[in-house]
């Protein structure tokens, strides 16, 4: 052991606590440095980018982690508009780096014989095939990525990848699991999602959806409910309707989950009505048993899809991601199911399973839409979000997040 020289040509012994500070210093060094990466400013990419591969418009995010830290984004990509319905294609990038970069586009559903049929164009859309919704989930026992998207908004299938979402399985239909909500509401349009699906502790696969029973091709009006699997994806069954029409609820659709820590599954859903703000409800199991939708006053609805991920190493803790922009009169008050513009993409932050939301931050303060969320193994939050033309993926510390509080 090298010993320090007292000045006068002698060794001396440093004293135990003093070589004990040294080793605290040096973690508490470690720590500091930890909780500075992790309140650094959230740093963005942008993912897809309108006018790409001959692509006119990417929209409709979704990401997911998979087992290995792989970043999987997916979205609708629209070939020639920018509309719900035309020839519509679902495409992924993967990030083996955390979002950092990314792997080339592919082109990853709809692979099975066309379905073509746009009821909502009466020149050319017989011949249009819309691949709409695309909603991915990674089944912790076999570690597959299982993706559900639905067809011109009537037939839902499943697709599969076993090697960490670098190729996908032919495409497998499950519109019969939509069969029973028939009972309920006579449907013309089905969707999934969007963003990502759930897989709760129990193993069970929960996968929002909404069905619209208005004309052929209208998403309005429309109750929000979820499918289930118990076998990894591998077979699905309706659950009850979640989020009912009426009683003042105005078009409950998009729908995203997330299971709280006592193993309930909070859902919250998109709606037009006059209080402007979304529709949430709980359920035991993510299928049945929903208590009765009530507005959440601290959730605002611009009229827009909302990002949703509870965080897997802090218990109770939820994030949402929405824009904060509910439509308001030249006087400042709020339009009762007004549309709001879609602009300042805000996470907001609860610490008891989404019974109140009391940390906002603003991530993206332009023009912003539709988001999800995802958690990497290390705790970093990664949003991806539609900004004007782009989709962007943005890597977010929890120190930010936090407004500088505790990693």
């Amino acid at each position: 052991m090298h010993l320090p020289d007292d000045g006068a040509g002698r060794r001396v012994r440093r004293a135990p606590w003093r070589r004990r500070r040294a080793v605290t210093a040096l973690a508490i060094v470690s720590l500091a440095a930890l909780a500075a990466v992790h309140a650094a400013e959230p740093q963005a990419v942008t993912v897809f980018q309108a006018g790409d591969s001959g692509v006119t418009l990417y929209r409709i995010p979704g990401i997911v982690v998979t087992p290995r830290g792989t970043l999987l984004a997916s979205c609708e990509a629209r070939r020639d508009s920018r509309k719900d319905w035309g020839e519509i294609e679902v495409h992924l990038r993967r990030s083996t780096d955390g979002g950092k970069t990314w792997e080339a586009a592919r082109h990853v559903a709809h692979h099975g014989a066309r379905i073509e049929g746009n009821p909502t164009k009466l020149e050319g859309g017989e011949h249009e095939q819309t691949v709409n919704n695309p909603v991915a989930v990674v089944d912790r026992t076999s570690g597959d990525v299982v993706m559900l998207y639905c067809v011109n908004y009537a037939r839902c299938f499943v697709i599969r990848s076993t090697d960490d979402g670098i190729s996908f399985s032919a495409p497998v239909e499950i519109t019969a699991a939509f069969a029973p909500f028939r009972d309920h509401v006579p449907w013309k349009v089905i969707a999934t999602g969007p963003g990502h699906a759930l897989q709760l502790r129990t193993g069970r696969i929960v996968a929002p959806v909404w069905l619209a029973f208005g004309a052929a091709g209208s998403h309005h009006p429309s109750v929000a409910a979820t499918i289930v699997s118990d076998d990894g994806g591998r077979s699905w069954q309706a659950g009850e309707v979640a989020v009912p029409a009426g009683d003042g609820r105005g078009d409950p659709n998009e729908s995203i989950a997330a299971e709280r820590s006592d193993g309930s599954v909070l859902l919250v859903s998109r709606n037009v009505s006059p209080p402007n703000r979304k529709l949430v409800t709980v359920g035991p199991d993510g299928a049945t048993g929903w208590s009765t939708p009530t507005f959440q006053v601290d959730l605002p609805e611009p009229i827009c899809m909302a990002g949703l991920v509870a965080h897997p190493a802090r218990p109770g803790m939820m994030i949402l991601s929405c824009p904060d922009s509910v439509a308001r009169d030249d006087a400042g008050a709020e339009v009762p199911a007004g549309r709001g513009k879609r602009r300042k993409l805000s996470l907001r932050v609860s610490r008891d399973d989404g019974r109140s939301w009391p940390i906002v931050r603003v991530l993206e303060p332009g023009p912003s839409a539709y988001s999800d969320l995802a958690v990497l193994p290390d705790g970093t939050v990664v949003c991806l979000y539609e900004a004007d033309d782009r989709i962007v993926a943005a890597r977010i510390g929890l120190g930010w997040l936090l407004d500088g509080g505790t990693p």
